[in-house]
């Protein structure tokens, strides 16, 4: 396998119980991930995985708008916000990383979307553009370049952590045969895939890292 410099970093994306089948936000073979990110993994020497990590209650959840179901779209505080069931809730099992997913050498977890008022898509930022999670300027801390992007789901988290990183200046790869789409409204996963290569993202397979 071939390994890497410490000029990048291997970012997973929620790749969580809720995510995967039998989950309450269930992406369809969404744990078909898991082997795919556990044979790049070893050519990595920094990975960070990344968590939802949602309080009960919170605002992305349709059962906090009454009247609503999930996957409605409304605007909470000027921003569009996608209503999904509640999922990922702080200290649950659904929350938690599937559970072969080997973390052992996750150098980082990153939680996200733990402010029951605002949601957090991309491991960068919150859905405010504004509010940073601090992972740009510590991966910049550490001469960190470029940054391989797989995990839960492409057009939703995925997407907004490629597209941000691309934004923040770093190389941003996808790898593509280790993400599962929601493609929820239909269409929206061959959407993604298009906004991140418009915006430079190189796209791989596994078996180019490895």
């Amino acid at each position: 396998m071939n390994t890497d410099t410490n000029g990048r970093v291997l970012l997973v994306v929620d790749v969580q119980n809720d995510f995967c089948p039998g989950g309450s936000l269930a992406v369809e073979g969404g744990d078909g991930v898991v082997e795919v990110i556990n044979r790049i993994s070893p050519g990595f020497s920094r990975i960070v995985a990344t968590q939802d990590w949602h309080p009960p209650g919170h605002l992305s959840f349709a059962s906090s708008h009454p009247g609503r179901q999930p996957l409605q779209t409304v605007e909470v505080g000027g921003i569009p916000q996608v209503l999904w069931p509640d999922h990922c809730v702080q200290g649950t099992p659904g929350a938690e990383l599937h559970p072969r997913l080997d973390t052992r050498a996750a150098w980082m977890i990153l939680r996200k979307g733990i402010r029951p008022e605002i949601d957090s898509y991309s491991a960068f930022f919150e859905n405010d553009r504004a509010t940073s999670t601090g992972l740009a300027p510590c991966l910049r801390g550490l001469g960190i370049g470029e940054v391989v992007v797989c995990g839960l789901a492409t057009d939703y988290c995925v997407l907004a952590t490629a597209l941000d990183g691309v934004s923040l200046g770093f190389a941003v790869t996808l790898v593509q045969d280790a993400c599962r789409a929601v493609d929820s409204p239909p269409g929206s996963a061959e959407k993604a895939l298009e906004r991140m290569r418009r915006a430079g993202v190189r796209f791989a397979s596994s078996a180019q890292l490895c």
